[in-house]
This record gives C-alpha cells, structure tokens and sequence, in this order.
C-alpha cells in the first residue's frame, strides 16, 4: 500500500469535511451556520432583533469568539453570558434548535473527532446560558458525550 492509500477499514470522507481545525474550518462553520440561523423560522426573529440586517460585525466576532475558545487564540474581548442575558423572548426550544443546527454544521464540515470537540464545547455554551435564563439545566438537551 502506498503511503497516500486510505485503509480499506477507513474510507475517505467528503473532500468538504476537514481534518483540522483551524481559523478557515470556524470561519466556513461561523459563516453556513449562521445563514441557517438566519433563515431559521424559530431562531432568526431573535437573532434579527438584536443583530438587524447587517450581520458583518457580528459574524466577525463570533469567529474571533470560536476561535479563542478553539484555537485558543484570545482574541475575542466581551461578556458572552452578560450580552445573551440581556436578551428577551429567549425560550427553551431556541436552545434545542440552536444545538441541532450546530451539530448538523459541524458533522456535514469536519471529521468526527474535531465535530465531536465543537459539539461539546456548544453543549456547554449552551447549557450554562440555558441555565442562566431559566434556572435550571434543559431536559430537552442532554450533556454531549
């Protein structure tokens, strides 16, 4: 076998899905993510009445967000709890929808191990925001595994 050959056990994935994760990888994960949130009938009226039309400056720092908490780059300055706490009509199944877009992202971009760290990294984003709007940890999202 030659040493570019994949092992028969393990077929090639998607060219799409990427093997590392990087500034590009959560840059595309940001920016597709992000244009289903926006046409998400459950999430975008929430979104939009905070973001308005023009997402540029806010799409640029949820990439500064994801990758310092990622890459560990610390490049993003902010309260992430403080500004989602002064959010209104924040319901529990915006929550559900939220994680479902996510992993649906994350699997259709990235190898499964990657995937997996950027699932569980949002579960917790989510749980504790989730947390602080309600009171108590969602039943209707389990802790990733």
């Amino acid at each position: 076998m030659s040493p570019a050959a994949t092992p028969p056990t393990a077929p090639p994935a998607p060219p799409s899905r990427l093997h590392a994760l990087d500034r590009a990888g959560i840059e595309a994960l940001v920016h597709d993510f992000y244009d289903d949130v926006r046409r998400d009938e459950l999430l975008a009226p929430v979104f939009e009445a905070v973001i308005g039309k023009d997402w540029s400056p806010h799409l640029a720092r949820l990439v500064e967000f994801w990758s310092s908490v990622m890459l560990g780059t610390r490049s993003f300055r902010g309260n992430v709890y403080g500004k989602h706490m002064a959010l209104d009509g924040v319901r529990p199944e915006h929550f559900l929808r939220w994680i479902t877009l996510w992993h649906r992202h994350t699997d259709r971009l990235f190898y499964d191990a990657i995937a997996e760290e950027l699932q569980r990294t949002a579960h917790g984003i989510a749980r504790n925001l989730s947390h602080g709007f309600f009171g108590e940890f969602p039943r209707t999202m389990p802790p990733h595994e």
